[in-house]
């Protein structure tokens, strides 16, 4: 199985129904403002989002408690959104099958076929290689 997305995971119905989420598990966010993780989640949580910190490193990013995995996140989540090495997604991809999560989102570089189709054939929108800040904004024009 190749490692590159397929058409599915860039299309406009997936982007669309991930971008409809209200509390976004943002996996690998760093408190180091010059990390495009920060930025991102920092956009999001301007743009209304509920952003929820998940890094076992940290204990606080932007203001809000950090946790250290999905499964410690109290209540559901909509989408579950990846800055990690495309190496690390596929146990990532099944903890947001197991939480109930609507949606994963692979950052901008990262693309793990295996767990977007994973995901996908579990019923969560899937995006890859794609930046949530950019087809936020694209969108919001």
């Amino acid at each position: 199985m190749s490692d590159r997305p397929t058409n599915s995971w860039q299309d406009p119905l997936n982007i669309n129904r991930c971008l409809e989420a209200r509390r976004v598990a943002v996996v690998g966010l760093s408190s180091n403002p010059a990390r495009p993780s920060y930025g991102v989640a920092a956009y999001l949580k301007a743009a209304g989002y509920e952003v929820i910190p998940v890094n076992p490193l940290e204990e606080s990013v932007l203001g809000l408690p950090c946790y250290p995995d999905l499964e410690a996140i109290p209540g559901t989540v909509d989408l579950v959104n990846v800055f990690r090495q495309s190496n690390a997604v596929l146990p990532i991809a099944q903890s947001a099958i197991h939480i109930g999560a609507k949606g994963l989102w692979l950052q901008l570089g990262v693309i793990n076929g295996q767990a977007s189709t994973l995901a996908q054939n579990a019923g969560l929108a899937c995006v890859a290689d794609l930046c949530t800040k950019v087809e936020h904004q694209r969108r919001s024009r």
